[in-house]
């Protein structure tokens, strides 16, 4: 196994330095315990999906964190979100910076248990599965073909560890329904559960219709939005929220749906390679999802703010994200196209009329070589984001 250093480090490291505690969250298998133990090789580690060290630290959780009051790395906290009252009173008794790490695969409850139990004491990090930037130290970046590295995926496990791309995603997802989902709601159907990841993942890009999807599956919408949000809390999906402040049109107001990892959402769809991914019907729309993501992964392993929308207004004059920097909005277009249209700039030129003050400055994500700047526009290739995104660091 090949171990890369990962580039939310530096952040990790300065956090340490603020707070006795540090949270890593993230979706299962994107490298949280690895980061941990890399960056913290002196730390006691535990493991809480252990079921002997889980119930010790359910029914004895003094006497669990006496064992580690110098500190440890605490894996898949979710799992026993009762010590965090426990470790409060640890934290205010005095304890040097860095002590304590935290690794968590589901945001449902735990953020509120976080913040209410260790508020002003935790430094918080979301880390995703590898970054292009990340990706480029296991490959060399002349060698990366786009449309492929979108079919694979950007798990740790499948580039730094060559576990075979269709073997990963089939056992992660399984193992994520099986386990994760089960724990979460009760789920007695798992057949409908996958048929709804499934069609989910052909809605990429999309204003998701809940009503459309109970219809499918044979499910209520009440339903359909659980679910979702199961999915967002697990890391599976991000939800893109719309941008309509302080504008004259009616916009519309409904989230977008992305996966957090494109290789899962080309599993879910059948697409196995990258021959299959350029001939489908939705590899624009994949091809948007990695943009979307590498933006993500980019604002979090910065230790920035992850202000991210979409602009769309009732004229379906659409930006794909939009970059809130505070005084300036950045507008980003996303085409999958290896040729440029000046066409892909119709959305931005809608966006610059209606936020002349905020936004002048724009950029069209594409697939080509070919570089330039039109104006107040700049084109660039996908694989151009690596140095984009450290403008904002």
């Amino acid at each position: 196994m090949k171990l890369i250093n990962r580039d939310i480090e530096k952040e990790f490291i300065i956090l340490a330095s603020e707070y006795p505690v540090i949270t890593i969250l993230g979706p299962r298998q994107s490298g949280k315990t690895t980061l941990s133990r890399m960056l913290c090789p002196d730390k006691p580690y535990c493991s809480l999906e252990n079921p002997d060290i889980r119930e010790f630290a359910l029914h004895d959780p003094r006497g669990f964190l006496n064992k580690y009051k110098h500190g440890a790395i605490l894996d898949e906290i979710q799992r026993v979100p009762l010590l965090l009252s426990y470790l409060q009173q640890i934290v205010d008794d005095g304890i040097p910076n860095g002590s304590f790490i935290l690794t968590g695969s589901h945001q449902l409850g735990l953020h509120n248990n976080i913040t209410q139990s260790l508020a002003g004491r935790t430094g918080l990090l979301t880390l995703y599965s590898y970054s292009l930037n990340e990706i480029k130290k296991t490959n060399s970046i002349q060698h990366i073909d786009t449309f492929d590295l979108i079919c694979k995926g950007f798990y740790p496990g499948i580039h730094s560890k060559s576990i075979r791309t269709a073997s990963f995603h089939r056992n992660y997802i399984k193992t994520y329904i099986e386990r994760d989902v089960r724990e979460l709601i009760n789920l007695k159907d798992l057949t409908l559960f996958q048929k709804f990841m499934k069609l989910l993942a052909g809605r990429i890009g999309q204003l998701v219709n809940h009503s459309n999807l109970a219809n499918d599956i044979g499910v209520s919408s009440t339903t359909i939005k659980n679910w979702i949000s199961i999915l967002s809390a697990s890391f599976l999906i991000y939800e893109l929220p719309p941008y309509f402040k302080n504008s004259r049109k009616r916009l519309v107001k409904t989230s977008k749906i992305y996966f957090t990892d494109t290789g899962v959402a080309s599993f879910l769809l059948g697409i196995k390679n990258r021959e299959q991914l350029e001939r489908d019907p939705l590899r624009g729309a994949i091809f948007e999802n990695a943009v979307v993501m590498e933006v993500v992964k980019g604002l979090n392993n910065f230790g920035l703010d992850e202000n991210l929308y979409f602009y769309r207004d009732s004229n379906n004059n659409e930006v794909d994200l939009l970059i809130d920097l505070g005084e300036i909005l950045l507008p980003i277009e996303i085409k999958s196209s290896e040729t440029f249209n000046k066409s892909f700039l119709k959305g931005i030129k809608c966006f610059f009329s209606d936020y002349k003050d905020k936004s002048k400055n724009g950029i069209v994500v594409y697939n080509g070589e070919y570089e330039q700047s039109l104006g107040n526009v700049e084109i660039i290739n996908y694989l151009s984001l690596i140095n984009k995104l450290k403008i904002f660091h």
